[in-house]
């Protein structure tokens, strides 16, 4: 997958859309997982790997189409505050985009009417007409200080764009030689950290392509106040970049969203909502308050579809029984789309 027009074909292979897996982290926790720590789900990269391999299994089953790796909150400067060489920091993110590819393995030897042209029958009878994609996750600066500024980008004065771009450079460098199938820019909460993500893969000529997904506390714009026009701009601007959207966001801002980047951009929009909870920083903890049941969840789909986006998923305290109504409601509904 090359280009924007690659990733149109590969939605018009699955009846115009796409589903992207739910909350790591969520599951993680859920099958036992401690992951209070500055590296979150990434810790079980080094304590329990297994578990990330059920958790990617699991959402296939439930019908994603793209399963994103592990590595969002892992970075070489994180791993070197643990103890880590840079060398062992970089063999972790490769690992990261491993496990991922493993899972995809077992799940294609699981489908006993999986074909190596991308056609199989999924584990629970839903038509996949076309391969799992492997998105490699890059968190944001953010997420590296696990101090909850991922969904405020209000780092300060002293982050200016050479230093987004020194801190992130050599993990694009080595999950864009991973294996994966693309890069997930995720949670970008500023323009200036997208703007960073695209000089790096200008620079230093990366192949793979990749989507930006932003965050946003009002449906307006992104979550440190910058316009939603102005991320969508440099999103266009990068031809690695096959999709733009939003993630980590409350469900209800994301139909706002998608009609703002419609006005900006031509390539497919994906949007991955949190369950509409509040996230604490200082708890480090999800507090409920206008978190959405699946039910009610699924039922924003078809409206997000109508307003322009075509590649659908779940983040933050969702899991595989939100990406299975999603799939399932999508499936009902496929139509083929067209680039605007």
């Amino acid at each position: 997958m090359e280009g924007a027009a690659e990733m149109w074909e590969y939605l018009r292979r699955g009846g115009g859309c796409a589903v992207v897996d739910g909350g790591l982290a969520t599951e993680l926790e859920r099958h036992g997982a401690d992951l209070n720590d500055p590296l979150w789900s990434a810790k079980c990269l080094l304590t329990s790997p297994h578990l990330i391999t059920k958790v990617h299994l699991d959402y296939l089953k439930a019908g994603a189409d793209i399963i994103t790796t592990a590595s969002y909150q892992a970075t070489i400067q994180g791993f070197e505050a643990k103890g880590f060489s840079s060398e062992e920091g970089e063999a972790l993110l490769l690992k990261s985009v491993k496990i991922a590819l493993e899972a995809r393995d077992i799940y294609y030897e699981n489908c006993s009417d999986f074909s190596r042209d991308g056609t199989d029958i999924g584990y629970e009878g839903n038509a996949r007409n076309r391969p799992v994609l492997v998105a490699a996750s890059i968190g944001s600066y953010g997420a590296y200080l696990a101090d909850g500024s991922e969904y405020s980008g209000n780092y300060g004065e002293a982050v200016t764009l050479s230093v987004l771009k020194e801190f992130h450079r050599r993990r694009v460098q080595v999950l864009a030689q991973s294996g994966a199938d693309l890069i997930a820019f995720e949670t970008i909460p500023n323009k200036i950290e997208a703007q960073a993500y695209a000089e790096i893969m200008k620079e230093e000529d990366i192949k793979i392509p990749a989507w930006f997904s932003f965050s946003s506390k009002d449906g307006v714009n992104v979550a440190n106040g910058d316009s939603i026009f102005d991320c969508a701009e440099i999103a266009d601007s990068s031809k690695n970049v096959i999709a733009m959207g939003v993630n980590c966001t409350a469900p209800r801002f994301i139909h706002g969203l998608i009609q703002s980047i419609k006005k900006v951009i031509d390539k497919p929009i994906v949007v991955y909502p949190n369950s509409g909870e509040t996230y604490d920083a200082t708890r480090k903890k999800w507090i409920k308050s206008e978190g959405v049941i699946d039910e009610d969840f699924v039922s924003y789909v078809s409206k997000w579809r109508e307003a322009g986006a075509s590649i659908f998923g779940g983040c933050c305290r969702t899991t595989p029984n939100t990406i299975r109504a999603i799939s399932n409601i999508l499936a009902e509904e496929s139509v083929s789309p067209t680039p605007n």
